[in-house]
């Protein structure tokens, strides 16, 4: 289909659309006029990571085209979990951790997008200011009626919960009809037209555009992207040793930068799409790039998401820490420390500044002849002495700096 509005076109051009409820309605609404969006995040962790990077820049790419971001954050729906894909509940967190989360979180946000009383400004919400004055017999009078428990059961979210034979909570099984009251009362509060989100929030947002419809009679739209997976078929943003966290408290700028930078060769132009502003002209040039030149658009990549996440002066540094690690073999500034009192094992050197995720894994990069101490080769675990600052590395991509 041939988009008219800049909204639809910009994210089918940058690869974000698998699924449109009504594509020629939203498109003749985004042509006409801004169009209120929301995507919600859950505040489970103090970190949102790199899986929901592209549900932010969406938002992003709805600001560049003149329409306006709602940020919703899951204060009251954080308390639930939502259950779509997981495959056991989440751990119930207290109403306080919530808060320090949302707290943490709002942080990232205010370097992706431009919040303020503008038409197209950013807003950010808290579905707790409703979903906490909720009392229960009007709620199921008023909203539980127009959901079908047969319908629920037939969702993925759920099914493959069900298939599996795992327990599936009744509190769990609350979530969507939850996620649907939030697009009704944004249409209401926020005049909010459409729901963006990732493939497996699919039928949380049909249930939401379907309760507008038949309690206010309100037209709603949504969106989904697709699953983003590596070339190999992995989920983005799972690494050897955990998530890739946006918050630099989280994870550090170097740390955020190298994980760009080791992206596959096939994965770089959807990348450079999906996650930076570059132009498509110029992404169709470095994507074209074979052999060794094809490290320059890695590091391009690189250099442009960590300064959208960190800024641009945290990524220059990342950048020339890896410029003198990897080209003149010396030590920078923004690698992973670990302060130590006179010597360390290896092994726990290894794993206390972050390089593997567990000690079988250092024991077998060692044996491997993968570990290396300020350059040299070592073979078997051992004391490492810190007399002075030791370079500790973890193959040819992975280093850290034992401090005194």
């Amino acid at each position: 289909m041939t988009y008219r509005s800049d909204l639809l076109r910009l994210l089918d051009e940058r690869g974000y659309i698998h699924q449109l409820t009504d594509p020629e309605g939203l498109d003749a609404l985004a042509a006409k006029e801004i169009v209120p969006g929301y995507i919600g995040f859950d505040a489970t962790a103090p970190s949102l990571h790199v899986g929901s990077l592209v549900q932010i820049m969406m938002l992003r790419r709805m600001q560049q085209a003149g329409h306006k971001p709602i940020v919703l954050m899951g204060g009251g729906t954080s308390k639930i979990g939502d259950p779509s894909f997981k495959d056991e509940a989440r751990k119930l967190l207290t109403g306080e951790a919530i808060d320090a989360n949302i707290a943490s979180i709002k942080r990232v946000f205010e370097r992706f997008l431009t919040f303020g009383d503008g038409p197209s400004d950013a807003i950010m919400l808290d579905n707790a200011e409703w979903l906490d004055k909720l009392e229960y017999i009007p709620f199921l009078r008023e909203i539980g009626q127009h959901f079908s428990v047969n319908r629920m059961l037939s969702f993925d979210s759920v099914k493959l919960r069900l298939d599996r034979e795992q327990s599936l909570s009744f509190l769990e099984f609350n979530y969507m009809i939850l996620q649907g009251y939030d697009f009704l009362e944004l249409s209401r509060r926020a005049a909010c037209r459409l729901q963006l989100g990732g493939s497996d929030q699919w039928g949380n947002i049909v249930n939401g555009i379907e309760l507008a419809r038949r309690v206010d009679g309100t037209q709603v739209y949504g969106l989904t992207t697709p699953l983003i997976t590596t070339a190999d078929g992995g989920k983005m943003g799972k690494t050897v040793n955990g998530a890739v966290w946006l918050n630099a408290d989280q994870l550090g700028p170097y740390d955020y930068w190298q994980f760009w930078r080791n992206s596959q060769d096939a994965d770089v132009g959807k990348f450079l799409r999906l996650f930076t502003d570059l132009p498509l002209d110029e992404i169709a040039r470095l994507e074209r790039l074979e052999g060794s030149e094809i490290n320059e658009a890695k590091k391009i990549l690189a250099d442009a998401t960590t300064a959208m996440a960190h800024g641009e002066g945290a990524a220059r540094e990342a950048a020339e820490t890896a410029r003198k690690t990897f080209e003149e073999g010396s030590a920078g500034e923004a690698l992973p420390s670990l302060k130590v009192e006179g010597e360390i094992m290896l092994v726990d050197a290894l794993i206390g500044l972050g390089l593997v995720g567990s000690k079988n894994e250092a024991r077998r990069l060692i044996t491997q002849g993968g570990a290396k101490v300020n350059g040299e080769k070592v073979d078997e675990d051992g004391p490492v002495s810190v007399v002075r600052d030791v370079r500790i590395s973890a193959g040819k991509k992975k280093h850290g700096i034992l401090t005194r």
